[in-house]
């Protein structure tokens, strides 16, 4: 049954792959984006795009008189290192800019809400790993707080109003269209890098971990997310889902593999380790697959390659 879908961000890295997983299952489509970060090159032919700040009454307006079935909100202030600079815009855009979008929803019948959140910075350094999804929550960053608070308003609007409202932790997502130079796709700056012939960082000395998750496969757990009925509202963990893959990889290890995926080495070089940089994670995705029958399909080698490949053709 065609829906109508609005997804916020939806010309950013992983909203266009999410917008894309939509049409192909038949669904009509709309994006909100301001393009601070997003580009429209990356949607495809025909896709509407409304180009708004989440936390503007046009945004709002949209959702109220749209007659959208979804909204599958991934806009965001995405920069830790900025969340803790100026936590007030980071709440701003991250908090307010949802409550917005939800005060449209709830005007306009939306009933499906999918929320990406993140597995990498609501439990903090301490959770076990892999972290299930019951992990006690203890951010380490504004932006980590941020998400989980969001993930509280979610609930409260579910018990409040009836919204069926799913978040999805994700672990560290890479894939074609991710921005190499930002401070959170290590992926594509190494790989960006290493194809020009430049020196890649390092920082500290580089056996903490990371749970790297293929961009399509998180398109897959959001149209999951979007259709399949929900269990009972019973905790905050309730309708949350980890996205990963619960395989951890040393960042020394991801430098090896993403050279041997683009034919290339470089130099490497060492710098201090970053303050309030998670050591350890990998998340447990059991639940997923339990409730959602969403399990990660691409391995990491095929994943990489597939983007350098992507990096190299840009």
């Amino acid at each position: 049954m065609k829906r109508r879908v609005l997804v916020s961000g939806g010309a950013g890295f992983i909203g266009s792959h999410i917008v894309r997983a939509h049409l192909a299952a038949g669904d009509e489509v709309t994006v909100l984006d301001d393009l601070s970060t997003g580009r429209a090159e990356n949607l495809p032919e025909g896709v509407r795009l409304v180009r708004a700040d989440v936390r503007s009454p046009e945004a709002r307006a949209l959702l109220a008189g749209g007659g959208f079935a979804v909204l599958n909100h991934h806009a965001a202030q995405m920069d830790v290192r900025r969340s803790v600079e100026d936590p007030v815009f980071d709440a701003q855009v991250n908090v307010v800019g949802l409550l917005n979008l939800l005060e449209g929803a709830r005007a306009g019948g939306v009933r499906r809400v999918v929320f990406a959140s993140s597995g990498g910075t609501v439990y903090g350094d301490g959770a076990p790993t892999p972290t299930p999804e019951t992990a006690a929550k203890l951010p380490a960053s504004p932006y980590g707080t941020a998400k989980l608070t969001s993930e509280y308003y979610l609930a409260t609007f579910s018990q409040l109003f009836g919204l069926e409202a799913v978040a999805l932790r994700y672990s560290n997502v890479y894939g074609p269209r991710q921005n190499p130079h930002g401070e959170a796709g290590v992926v594509a700056i190494f790989g960006k890098r290493l194809l020009a012939g430049d020196p890649i960082t390092i920082y500290g000395d580089g056996e903490q971990t990371r749970d790297l998750v293929y961009v399509e496969d998180v398109a897959a757990a959001n149209l999951l997310a979007a259709e399949r009925p929900l269990l009972p509202l019973t905790s905050l963990d309730a309708r949350a889902y980890n996205v990963g893959t619960g395989v951890q990889t040393t960042v020394n290890r991801l430098a090896e593999l993403i050279a041997q995926a683009a034919g290339r080495t470089s130099e490497v070089r060492r710098a201090p380790g970053r303050a309030g940089e998670i050591l350890r994670s990998a998340l447990e995705v059991s639940k997923a697959g339990r409730e959602l029958g969403w399990r990660p399909r691409v391995a990491l080698p095929e994943g990489l390659a597939r983007t350098v490949r992507w990096i190299a053709e840009g």
